[in-house]
Parts: C-alpha cells; structure tokens; sequence
C-alpha cells in the first residue's frame, strides 16, 4: 500500500531544497558584467576564484531552460539561461579548431585550457536544444544540433581538429571510456523530446549507445560496470585505471538506459538497469559511515585515485533519481528505502541549513572538508537542482498514481 504521507513528506523537502538551490545561484553565482555564471563559490557564496568552467556555462544554461521547461517559464531563469548561452557563444567556441569547445576560460571570456574530452559539447547542445524547447529560437536548435554531431563524430572516429591526441601512446595501448556512450546518451534524450524532426536519427543513435554500452561496458562476471575497457571490451585488470569502478558514474547511467526503456517499452533492459544499480550500490555504499565511496577496484584491491573515499554531492544525486524511477518502474520497495537512506545522508551531511546549497565534497566520516565549497569548476547548478526537479516530478505521480 501507497504510504502518501512518507512521499509527501519527502516531496515537501526536496521543493523547499530546489528553491534555496535556484536562489543560491541566482543571487551569488550570475556575473552580470561579463555574462555567464561564477562556480567556484565558497561556503556562504563568495567567490573564490574568477575563472569558468564551460562545463557549466552549458550545465547551468541547461538547468534553467529545464526549470522553465517543468515549472512555467520565469523572466529571471530565461534571463540566466541565455546569459550562459551568450557566453558560451562569444567566448567558449575555438572557430581555429573545427568549432571544439573550450575547457575553462578568464571571467571576460579568454581561452585557458582546451582538453580532448567532448563534454564542454554535449552540455552546450543541451543547454541549447533545451532552449530552443521553452522559446522556439531556431538559431539555438541549430546550435544544439551542430555540437551534438560533432560530438557523436568524434566520438565514433572522426580526428579531432584541436590536434590533442589521446591520453596513452596508442601504439601502446588504446580503449574506450563508458562516460562516452553515457553521456551522448543523456543528450539524445533531450533533443529527442525537442527536436521531433530528428527523431529516427536520435532514436538510432540512441539504441547504438545503449548497444555500446552493454557490449563493452558490462561486465556481469566482474558485478560491475567498467569506466575504461580495450577497444573490443576486453577487461584490462592489470592496472589500477582498467579495474576502475566508478558507483555513482554507473548508478547515473542507470537512469539515463530507464529514461530510455521507458521511452521505448524495454522492459528488460529495466531489469539490466536494476542489476547494474545493485551492483553499484553493493561495492560502494559505506556500510561504516554511510555515503556512497566515490572509486572502488572491481577486484577489492587499492584504488590509485587520491579521494577513493571521499563522498561527493553528485553521486547522492544519481542515487536519488536512478532509485525513485526504479521504485516507480518496478514496484519493489527496496529501491523507494535506498531512496529514503540516501536522503537521510544528505540531510545530515551534504545540505546546509545556514547558508544554503550543498556541499561539494566530504570526507569519508561526513564531515564537509575545509574550507568547505558550494562550488568549483566541477560543481554548480546542475547535479543537485537537477536531481531536484526530476524527483520532484517523479513524486508527484507516485502521489497521484
């Protein structure tokens, strides 16, 4: 039987969190001389450091499109949308490299550092495709769908134009990286809901993600998901990097394949998506002081990764989404009590009640490490709002269903 007054009461905290998230941001983090937003941003919301992450130009940029997509739109997130939107356009496109993207840049918008990786691409589509959603703005569809082929291009062979090669001597050792087919996947759920004159094409790259990412990624006989596999899957364990187990990478992942069940009536490839859910939540979950372990080795030995065992805000955020959906999508309470435990911990820990917002990253006893951030160039108005809105959404029906 439905217990309405546990999801209300969980409702009632997260639409109270996502309305201190958004007005944190919004008063501590627009820069209304430059455009943009500020993400490095201490406890109380001053900033530390004036430099940006192109990373959250889009993200943040996304964010507030999305909220107007939810709620209704508001002068004041239009505002701050496009205000990331301008400035990723102005200033964060290398037109010297194929149109690749920038990884940080000054506060007046000079280029700091270019990296291969292709995510300052996807969250500039889907900040633009979001918008093009709420305002019809063709220009940004455009946009939106010209970063995104870049992206799928490059990650399916194209050289890419910066002239960075990869990480490793390919001579040597090449692979791939299940954050790749992830987060592409992430993006065509997007584009798909607003850009129906696309929608075969998305749908094919869709499935070939999804295929991607069972065939290499998956791996049943380790119980786990691989960050990082030779080019034809094969698991790399003798090093630490090729045993690399990312839980709460793997448990966003899991929303992202039910995102896309759900969209397609897969029922089995929800369970596929609640056995790499267990999986993750098994190797990762402290069972001495709670949290979820931020890298674990899939066969238990030392993780070379400095903060292993550290608990960051983003991974807390994942499990409340991938529980709450796989609660509403199979019925088994199990993953409504991993949604409850894990929104006791942030409670206690990750949410602030003094000056609002989360913190960023704590130690593996809980405590916030010092001095404690808000922000960084990894962490602003994305993982946590985010995380916000779909579960408030996802509430909603489990209330009137």
């Amino acid at each position: 039987m439905k217990d309405t007054a546990r999801l209300q009461a969980y409702r009632d905290w997260v639409q109270q969190q996502l309305q201190i998230c958004t007005e944190f941001w919004l008063k501590n983090g627009m820069d209304h001389k430059h455009g943009g937003v500020y993400t490095c941003l201490d406890r109380k919301g001053e900033i530390y450091s004036t430099d940006k992450s192109v990373w959250m130009q889009g993200r943040c940029g996304w964010i507030f499109a999305y909220l107007c997509h939810m709620y209704g739109s508001r002068p004041e997130w239009l505002e701050a949308s496009k205000s990331c939107l301008n400035f990723l356009e102005e200033h964060c496109i290398n037109h010297d490299a194929g149109g690749r993207m920038y990884f940080t840049v000054t506060e007046d918008g000079r280029p700091l550092r270019q990296r291969r990786y292709y995510f300052s691409e996807a969250f500039y589509a889907m900040a633009n495709g979001e918008y093009y959603g709420v305002t019809g703005e063709r220009e940004h569809l455009d946009r939106a769908r010209r970063a995104y082929d870049l992206y799928w291009d490059l990650a399916h062979g194209m050289p890419d134009p910066t002239g960075l090669g990869p990480k490793t001597i390919p001579e040597t050792r090449t692979g791939r990286a299940f954050g790749i087919p992830m987060i592409i996947l992430n993006v065509t759920s997007v584009l798909l809901r607003v850009d129906p004159e696309r929608k075969a094409l998305y749908e094919e790259r869709a499935a070939q993600c999804v295929d991607e990412i069972f065939k290499y990624h998956v791996k049943p006989d380790l119980k786990c998901v691989l960050e990082n596999v030779a080019e034809d899957g094969t698991p790399r364990l003798y090093y630490t990097e090729g045993r690399t187990v990312n839980p709460g990478h793997d448990i966003e992942g899991v929303w992202f394949l039910l995102e896309h069940a759900k969209r397609t009536g897969d029922k089995e490839l929800v369970e596929k998506a609640a056995q790499i859910f267990d999986w993750a939540i098994e190797a990762g979950w402290d069972n001495e002081y709670g949290g979820l372990l931020y890298f674990t080795d899939c066969l238990k030995k030392p993780p070379e990764a400095y903060e292993h065992d550290m608990k960051l805000w983003w991974p807390h955020n994942e499990i409340m989404i991938s529980s709450l959906m796989l609660y509403r999508d199979t019925g088994r309470e199990e993953y409504l009590n991993w949604f409850d435990k894990t929104l006791e911990y942030c409670k206690a820990h990750f949410a602030d009640p003094e000056y609002g917002e989360w913190y960023g990253y704590l130690r593996r006893d809980g405590l916030p490490t010092q001095p404690s951030t808000k922000g960084s160039t990894f962490k602003g108005p994305f993982h946590l709002p985010r995380a916000l809105i779909m579960c408030d959404a996802m509430l909603g029906q489990l209330l009137e269903g």
